[in-house]
C-alpha cells in the first residue's frame, strides 16, 4: 500500500510541472506584430460594419447634377435613412446576390437627391454591371408627371427648379420625337414629356398589342415572362392577362439630373425601382478638380475647392 501511494504521489508530482507550464504559456502577452493584426482586423470589421448600414462614400463622376454637385465632390451618403441593405454584389465583382433591406426612418420623398443602383438601359431588363447612380428625385409612386417647355409639373402642379437648375438653350418643338426616350415608341422628347404616372405597387396597367412594345422591359424588370401570340393576346408567365391587365407588384420613383438636358435620367432609362435605392446624399467632404492627376500631385491640391467642403446637400 505504501509502494501505490508514493507512487500515486510521484505521478502527481510529474504532473504539477506541465500544468503551471500551460497557464505560463496561456498568460503570455501578445507581441507586437499580433496586436497590430488584431487592430487591423478589429478596424476593418468596424469599417465594413458602417458602411453596409451606416454612411458611405461616393465621388460624382459627369456633370449631371451640375451646379448641385460638381464633378470631384466626394459625398457621404447615409443607408440608414431609406434602410440599409446587406450588400447587393459579390465585392469587387459584378455578380448580384440577394439582400436584405433592414426598416429606414422613411420612404424617400420628391426632392431628395439619392443615390441608387442603376437598373439599367431602357431596353435592358438588368444593367450588365453594378453601378451607382446619383439624381434628384422628382416623383414618387401614384405621383403623374409631365415636362412641358422644359418646365416640370407633378400631378398637375409645377415643380420647383433646384436652386442651381441648369437648362440649355436649344428649343426641341413639342413635335420632335427622341427616339431614346421612355418606355419605347412614346414620340416624346426630354422637353416635352408625358404625362406618364409612376408605378405604385397594385396598379393595373393595360397591356395589348397597341403598347407592348412601352411596358415589355418593365414587366420582365418586374421578375415576369411576357410574350404576345399570333392572335395578339398578351401572356404574362404564359398566362393571359386577368382582363388584359397587369398589376404592379412594387413601388417605383422617378429620377432627374439637375442638369436637365445633360442627364441620363428616368426619361431615358425608366422608372427606377425603391429597392434599388442605396442612401441620401448627405454632406460633401471633400472636392477637387479630377482633370489633374495624382502625377501632379500639387498641382492637384491647388484645385482643392475649400467652400464646398462641409457643405450639406439639398
Amino acid at each position: 500500500m505504501a509502494d501505490q501511494s508514493d507512487s500515486q504521489k510521484e505521478k502527481a508530482s510529474k504532473g504539477t510541472p506541465d500544468t503551471k507550464s500551460k497557464d505560463t504559456k496561456a498568460a503570455k502577452p501578445k507581441s507586437k506584430s499580433r496586436e497590430f493584426f488584431d487592430a487591423l482586423i478589429y478596424a476593418a470589421v468596424v469599417a465594413f460594419i458602417i458602411k453596409i448600414f451606416l454612411f458611405e462614400a461616393f465621388r460624382i463622376p459627369t456633370g449631371s447634377m451640375q451646379n448641385t454637385l460638381w464633378v470631384g465632390d466626394f459625398l457621404l451618403v447615409t443607408k440608414f435613412t431609406y434602410g440599409a441593405t446587406t450588400p447587393r454584389n459579390i465585392p469587387f465583382t459584378d455578380i448580384r446576390i440577394p439582400f436584405v433591406k433592414l426598416p429606414g426612418f422613411h420612404e424617400p420623398e420628391k426632392g431628395d437627391i439619392i443615390v441608387f443602383d442603376f437598373p439599367g438601359e431602357r431596353d435592358e431588363v438588368q444593367s450588365k454591371e453594378v453601378v451607382n447612380y446619383i439624381k434628384r428625385c422628382v416623383a414618387v409612386a401614384g405621383d403623374t408627371v409631365l415636362i412641358q417647355g422644359k418646365k416640370l409639373y407633378v400631378n398637375g402642379q409645377l415643380f420647383p427648379n433646384p436652386a442651381n437648375a441648369l437648362f440649355d438653350n436649344m428649343n426641341r418643338p413639342q413635335t420632335f420625337a427622341n427616339p431614346r426616350m421612355f418606355p419605347k415608341g412614346a414620340g416624346w422628347n426630354e422637353d416635352w414629356y408625358g404625362p406618364l404616372r409612376v408605378p405604385k405597387k397594385g396598379d393595373k396597367i393595360r397591356i395589348d398589342s397597341s403598347n407592348f412594345d412601352m411596358w415589355k422591359t418593365f414587366v420582365m424588370r418586374e421578375g415576369h415572362t411576357i410574350s404576345m401570340g399570333s392572335d395578339k393576346k398578351v401572356l404574362v408567365d404564359n398566362a393571359e392577362l386577368p382582363g388584359g391587365e397587369f398589376t404592379v407588384g412594387r413601388d417605383y420613383l422617378f429620377m432627374m439630373g439637375d442638369n436637365r438636358n445633360n442627364s441620363l435620367d428616368s426619361r431615358y432609362w425608366g422608372f427606377l425601382p425603391v429597392d434599388n435605392v442605396v442612401g441620401k446624399a448627405f454632406i460633401i467632404y471633400w472636392s477637387w478638380d479630377p482633370s489633374i492627376s495624382f502625377a501632379q500631385i500639387f498641382d492637384l491640391l491647388g484645385t482643392v475647392r475649400w467652400e464646398r467642403i462641409g457643405q450639406f446637400i439639398k
